[in-house]
């Protein structure tokens, strides 16, 4: 197996190379359009076929060109939100790649159409945990759904589950489930109507 992290210094975004090498499959997580000769230079010399372009979200009405720069990938591009060229997965679909299989999970709040992805001991969960540092959407799009996300999806997984993320924070690429039940500012401390009115707070214009 081969993984890597992507990570954009100026923006903080993070994406991810997953390989099965025996297989010479790949998936990649959260590409970015703007990286694709790294992303085509990375596959290439490890003789990888790129099996899927997994998106927990998309910012598209603010990247316009985005889709049309992963599309150049040539893979299958999966993602909450349908699209024209796009795989809509629903929650519980497996997507095989070599010998392994991804999982998909619905997880919507940061936008409305979220989904995070499990691999072996690990959940790609995008903007769940930090979206406030998403430099595209710092609100969720849906508060509630956000909450009962990461409460009932994400919280619910075994203690050292690694949970990666989008975006980086205080300069941490991943955690585990066990560390944010515990101490997450918001998730852990809070009741529901607590994090709701504290969002709302927080809110531009309230």
């Amino acid at each position: 197996m081969y993984f890597r992290i992507l990570h954009d210094e100026s923006s903080g975004e993070l994406g991810y190379l997953l390989a099965d090498t025996d297989a010479a499959e790949a998936v990649l997580v959260d590409p970015r359009g703007g990286d694709l000769p790294l992303l085509q230079s990375l596959l290439a010399e490890r003789g990888l076929r790129l099996r899927w372009v997994l998106r927990t979200h998309q910012h598209d009405a603010v990247m316009p060109n985005e889709m049309a720069m992963l599309a150049h990938l040539g893979a299958p591009i999966v993602q909450g939100k349908p699209a024209l060229e796009t795989h809509s997965a629903a929650a519980g679909e497996l997507l095989p790649f070599g010998n392994e299989v991804i999982n998909v999970r619905a997880t919507p709040g940061h936008t409305l159409h979220c989904l995070s992805y499990s691999w072996r001991d690990r959940l790609f969960c995008g903007g769940l945990l930090y979206g406030e540092t998403c430099p595209h959407q710092p609100q969720p799009a849906s508060p509630q759904a956000l909450w009962d996300s990461v409460r009932l999806q994400v919280f619910t997984l075994p203690d050292e589950t690694l949970l990666f993320a989008g975006h980086t924070h205080r300069a941490h690429a991943f955690t585990t489930v066990m560390e944010q039940r515990r101490w997450h500012p918001l998730f852990a401390g809070l009741s529901r109507d607590e994090f709701l009115a504290r969002v709302a707070t927080a809110a531009p214009g309230d």
